[in-house]
């Protein structure tokens, strides 16, 4: 009997290294070319192949073609290439969500809205990128995280489309918004009080990549700003450092200016290694 299941599990394991090892040089394969070039049934590829990009030792993209995973790369050739936006951000939300016990969002700008990924506290995996996963810009505080950095058309264009009152403590005044605006990009943190969900408050901060380019923003859900702004602030600002150098290969990352209607305020930025600076007083909250 363990002879029987020490050759089943070199069975298993032969049928893993040759999914493996179709994937070499950057390659990407249908399910159909990974089951011929491994000289599986379409059936044990297909159920193998699932459990490899579980472990993410494979993606999936979009198109329904595989490749190496992230962790693969890593292990194989100490892949140069920074990883991308979309293969480090589950893992981000997973650690956020739970250090934090507060749902996790990253969120990029999609046209005039934050597309948007989550991960709710508890044993349900994170969301995927989806066309109707979308928040609205002006009363989130990802939205904000985003915008502050975003080109001061893209701002205009926000207002003109009309700042709609979600609840009676959303921010609708165009002034009050460049205000708010002017604060995240000195402080590099975003915050709101009940404008979006009349229960929760949120607070944010950017994810810069190469260059000191915007690439995403991360938020956290949490019910009360006055209890939970500090220690928020605090994991958000470690993930998004930690996710920003990664981005950039490694290397320092510094926000690039921005230019435009909404100049920053006078003085220097605070640098984002040191963390966040909040004043005490943050327009938009309440």
């Amino acid at each position: 009997m363990a002879g029987n299941s020490m050759e089943a599990g070199r069975s298993v394991t032969h049928k893993i290294t040759s999914i493996l090892l179709t994937f070499t040089e950057g390659s990407e394969h249908t399910l159909t070319e990974i089951a011929q070039l491994a000289g599986l049934p379409i059936s044990t590829a297909h159920r193998l192949t699932s459990e490899l990009a579980s472990r993410r030792l494979l993606e999936r993209a979009p198109d329904g073609r595989y490749r190496a995973g992230l962790p693969l790369r890593m292990i194989g050739a100490g892949d140069p290439r920074p990883p991308a936006l979309h293969e480090r951000a589950p893992a981000v939300l997973e650690d956020l969500a739970k250090v934090t016990r507060c749902r996790a969002r990253l969120g990029v700008l999609q046209d005039l809205e934050v597309g948007y990924i989550e991960k709710q506290p508890g044993p349900r995996p994170v969301s995927s990128f989806t066309p109707a996963a979308t928040l609205p810009v002006h009363p989130t505080a990802v939205g904000r995280a985003l915008l502050a950095f975003a080109p001061p058309s893209l701002v205009e264009l926000t207002i003109l489309r009309g700042l709609r009152a979600y609840t009676p403590h959303t921010i609708t005044a165009p002034d009050r918004l460049r205000r708010a605006l002017a604060v995240v990009r000195l402080t590099r943190v975003a915050v709101t009080s009940f404008e979006f969900e009349a229960g929760a408050c949120g607070v944010a901060v950017p994810v810069f990549g190469a260059g000191g380019e915007l690439v995403a923003a991360l938020e956290l859900t949490v019910p009360d700003l006055g209890r939970e702004l500090q220690a928020g602030m605090a994991a958000l600002t470690i993930a998004a450092r930690s996710l920003s150098r990664e981005l950039a290969g490694g290397a320092g990352v510094q926000a690039a200016p921005v230019g435009g209607m909404y100049p920053l305020p006078a003085g220097p930025l605070p640098d984002a290694a040191a963390g966040p600076v909040v004043p005490d007083v943050v327009e938009g909250v309440g």
